[in-house]
């Protein structure tokens, strides 16, 4: 999903200005007094700004500052640069600054809409917005952004709403047509989905945000042949940069002959796409390929037990030479993975057998069948719309309390991170062992599923794991699910041992809890001793 881009306040009536070359501010203006002088920064700044040197904009909005203390254009300007810099308190503070000066400054109002935003305080951003379009009804920056904010809050209709009202006042505004096809798509509205972004796309043909989101959802209605090609335009996006690796040696996404060079696979997301798509390393293998494959350090224990790589080197350690590299989540492309050829065979990891038999023996004083619980995953501080994501896939112990109640089951937490201090006080009724505090890495985890008969999991590592792991696993899944579950199923091709519950509409976990308890009750039922 795509905000507009924050209003800037070079001249109060206009969104965002065209970039002004360098020689374009008037450096005579910088050697005469104020207010000319602040008003010269002021452009400095913005130019700068532009060039992405955003230290040396703030800067010179600083300077234009010191001069003109009262000057709202640069207060607002300086607000972009900071929350450009993710110096989010700050920015707000500038916005703030410029508003108690000029109550009715538009652009100030959404750019502070924008900065509460990204701190995640969605209820204050939206009525930000709404303030900007009670003084400017037509402006159509701040009706996206409106609609983005009502749409992490979950309500679709309004955010839908939104986006109309800001393309019936700019119909070219492809940050609106690329957020009105995120929202269709989580209705399930897919074909709708799909003409948005290409409504976009039609307007500029390079924007990133609406090939990537064309991909995703193409996947998830199981279009692999175009999906997985406008997945690799996530490398345009903003929050991947820092991810893309620049190695000597040239990418390889299946065309070349690799039979007897060296592949380096790097991971590039999350744990789970790492254990999700490291399953390809043996495909490069039986294509003749010496495999490299360079993983986050938790799980590199646990990944040299994959068939077919030669050496597995952990994040930030030193490279062997290799001839060709490619990244874990292009390898569907290089392969030309459709529905039909998704390597499914598990398990393609294994636990330590001697770890996994001690798990067993402590296992052995609890009757009934063992079930690996995880309620949670982890958030994203410096990702927003991650963390986004996380908030709607993620639960509290308390909700799961229907399968404490279940009989014949003994539940093990299997939850890292801050949500694990949650099993410290269970909801009544539900006997949960928690030995994580012993889990070090993937490694010990493995070893712990291992010895378990079931592992119920939101959608995070932990199912990934146990699918690769060859487990009985069942995902509680949000209503608009990950892409790679695809839609209206109950099992996925990737892990032939995975069910998914999924919400029968946004946040009812409710449903899904009974109908995984009702489950449970049948599993333990034929399961047990």
């Amino acid at each position: 999903m795509t905000r507009g881009q924050p209003a800037a306040g070079e001249r109060p009536t206009r969104v965002e200005p065209r970039p002004l070359p360098i020689i374009a501010v008037d450096l005579g203006a910088l050697l005469t007094g104020s207010p000319r002088r602040a008003e010269a920064l002021n452009q400095r700044g913005a130019v700068l700004r532009r060039l992405g040197r955003l230290e040396e904009a703030l800067a010179a909005y600083d300077a234009a500052l010191a001069i003109q203390p009262d000057y709202v254009e640069a207060l607002n300007n300086r607000g972009i640069a900071l929350w450009r810099l993710r110096r989010l308190d700050e920015a707000l503070a500038s916005y703030e600054q410029a508003l108690a000066i000029r109550p009715d400054y538009a652009a100030a109002w959404n750019n502070r809409g924008m900065a509460l935003q990204s701190l995640g305080r969605l209820d204050e951003a939206l009525a930000s917005y709404e303030q900007a379009l009670a003084i400017r009804p037509d402006y159509a920056q701040a009706w996206n952004n409106s609609g983005y904010a009502l749409h992490y809050l979950g309500r679709l209709d309004e955010a839908l709403a939104s986006y109309g009202k800001a393309l019936a006042i700019r119909p070219d505004l492809v940050e609106a047509l690329n957020n009105r096809g995120n929202a269709l798509r989580e209705l399930d509205r897919v074909e709708e989905a799909l003409a948005s972004y290409g409504e976009a796309i039609a307007i500029k043909p390079e924007y990133a945000d609406a090939h990537w989101n064309e991909g995703l959802t193409r996947l998830s209605a199981g279009d692999f042949e175009r999906g997985w090609q406008k997945y690799e335009w996530r490398w345009q996006l903003e929050q991947m940069c820092d991810c893309q690796r620049d190695f000597a040696a040239p990418l390889w996404l299946g065309k070349e002959d690799i039979s007897g060079r060296t592949v380096l696979l790097h991971a590039e997301q999350g744990f789970g796409d790492t254990l999700q798509f490291c399953r390809y390393a043996s495909a490069a293998a039986a294509h003749g390929a010496s495999v490299v494959l360079e993983v986050q350090a938790p799980l590199k224990s646990l990944l040299r037990t994959l068939p077919g790589v030669e050496r597995v080197v952990g994040q930030g350690e030193p490279l062997p030479p290799f001839d060709f590299h490619c990244p874990l989540m292009s390898l569907p492309l290089a392969f030309g993975t459709s529905l039909e050829t998704i390597p499914a065979h598990t398990p393609y990891l294994r636990a330590n057998p001697f770890r996994a038999a001690a798990w067993r023996a402590r296992l052995a004083q609890f009757a009934g069948v063992k079930v690996g619980l995880v309620w949670a995953g982890s958030a994203w501080a410096h990702l927003p719309a991650v963390n986004w994501v996380d908030r709607r896939r993620s639960l509290q112990l308390q909700q799961m309390a229907e399968l404490g109640a279940v009989g014949g089951v003994r539940l093990v937490s299997l939850q890292k991170g801050e949500p694990a201090a949650q099993a410290q006080d269970p909801p009544e009724g539900m006997e949960l062992v928690d030995w994580t505090g012993e889990l070090e890495d993937f490694a010990d985890t493995a070893a712990l599923v291992d010895a378990l008969d079931l592992v119920i999991t939101v959608d995070t590592s932990v199912a990934h794991l146990a699918g690769a792991l060859g487990k009985p696993v069942w995902v509680l899944n949000r209503h608009d699910r990950c892409w790679r579950w695809l839609r209206d199923r109950e099992g996925t091709p990737w892990y032939p041992t995975m069910r998914l519950f999924t919400q029968p509409s946004p946040s009812d976990w409710a449903d899904v809890i009974r109908h995984a308890a009702a489950e449970l009750h049948l599993f333990a039922a034929r399961d047990g001793p």
